[in-house]
């Protein structure tokens, strides 16, 4: 294993997030830590390889290159079972993990006998920092939804259609609220 930050693909269904950005293959790039990034990696979060690999990250083709090389994961949701038999001794891996109701994933972890540190388990100055942005999100789409059921203030193509179009680019400036609120 070489001193690498790896970036798999996530291979959740449904799942767009990538664990890290271009900017942060960028700051860790600087500090002379290397990045690989499997190929596609970012492609759902609106970054391409290309991205990745104008801010000093490797492309790799397959996730098997990637965990063998690389000793430190950086992924957003917990590892699949197709994920398990790249786990080595030797991986640190940071991702949310949910190991309260995945007893597999926790007894796997354990035998494994890889370091995992769940994202919704770091605490700063007694806070979570780290599920902040998941919080944002799930506040303001959940208002987004309460909108919808309760007020009648977006129609249902509106609200598929703001839904389908969120990106991490276009997020903040999306869900800015569309519906004045006046009180008497």
């Amino acid at each position: 294993f070489s001193l690498a930050v790896g970036v798999p693909r996530e291979i959740t269904p449904q799942e767009g997030r990538v664990g890290l950005t271009p900017k942060g293959v960028r700051l860790l790039a600087q500090r002379g830590i290397k990045v690989i990034v499997e190929t596609g990696a970012g492609v759902k979060s609106g970054f391409s390889d290309e991205d990745y690999r104008r801010e000093g990250a490797e492309i790799v083709i397959d996730a098997k290159d990637l965990w063998q090389r690389a000793r430190l994961i950086k992924k957003v949701k917990e590892p699949l079972p197709d994920e398990y038999p790249y786990i080595k001794p030797e991986h640190i891996i940071f991702t949310y993990l949910h190991l309260a109701d995945n007893r597999e994933l926790t007894e796997f972890l354990i035998s494994s006998g890889s370091t995992a540190i769940a994202y919704e388990t770091v605490l700063v100055n007694k806070r979570t920092p780290l599920l902040a942005p998941m919080s944002i999100v799930a506040g303001v789409l959940g208002a987004y939804q309460a909108a919808f059921y309760l007020t009648g203030a977006l129609s249902k193509e509106e609200f598929d259609n703001l839904l389908n179009s969120l990106n991490s680019k276009n997020f903040f400036e999306a869900v800015r609220p569309r519906v004045a609120i006046c009180s008497s």
